[in-house]
């Protein structure tokens, strides 16, 4: 074999090698910018002002994000815990009506709870949140928002009652679509199912101490009440 053939039988060698390695980091890494951008979505915009638009400090995030959480495989969770979660997550609706506050600590809770039984971190906030951020970047902010409704002193209390209600309630609503995604309900329907849940929350009364027939029928939690009893 000529010394010129070896030359470029060791070039091409190397070649492939560079490539494969170069996927091996994009599939680590998040493939860069754009692919950052197209796996996490909104969560790589919340990323970036939260580093003052600094792009590179951003992806160096969400970069280690993937690294650390990338290869998680999500437990399935038995139909039993399913019908659990599920009851349990329709009673934090209907609670909503009488105590806000109360229903937005039991949302986090149970969230939780859910994400990790379904095998993500589960020992810290913040590090379950960056692994969900991970497998279900598009829903993973209800969830942060409900957290930080749950831990903030007088959130829903009778001083500016109606803002604060209605924060609560926007915050629950965008927490339902990551506890759609974790338990596997409601696939066909979430689309649709969540624009009819925030129309009847348009609806629905900003006092919610309204405790009579016709507040009750303008709960904001109605309707999906009836789809996951339907379920």
């Amino acid at each position: 074999m000529s010394t010129g053939v070896i030359i470029l039988l060791i070039v091409v060698a190397v070649a492939l090698v560079a490539l494969v390695a170069a996927r091996l980091v994009a599939a680590r890494g998040g493939g860069g910018g754009r692919g950052l951008k197209r796996r996490f979505g909104p969560e790589y915009d919340r990323v970036l002002a939260r580093h003052d638009g600094d792009t590179a400090a951003a992806e160096r995030e969400l970069q280690e994000r993937v690294q650390r959480h990338g290869s998680l495989e999500e437990k399935p969770l038995e139909p039993a815990a399913l019908e659990r979660y599920a009851v349990r997550w329709t009673a934090v609706q209907e609670q909503f009506v009488d105590s806000p506050r109360d229903a937005v600590v039991e949302a986090d809770r149970l969230i939780g709870e859910v994400a990790a039984a379904r095998g993500f971190p589960g020992d810290r906030h913040e590090d379950q949140l960056d692994a969900l951020s991970v497998h279900h970047a598009h829903h993973v902010h209800g969830f942060r928002r409900v957290h930080s409704a749950a831990h903030t002193p007088g959130t829903g209390g009778d001083r500016g009652r109606t803002g604060s209600t209605e924060d609560l309630r926007e915050a629950l609503i965008e927490a339902r679509e990551l506890f759609d995604a974790l338990t596997g309900s409601g696939r066909e329907s979430r689309g649709g199912r969540r624009a009819q849940s925030r129309e009847t929350v348009d609806e629905t009364p900003a006092d919610t101490g309204n405790t009579s027939p016709r507040g009750r029928a303008h709960a904001p939690w109605a309707l999906n009440k009836r789809q996951v009893k339907g379920s």
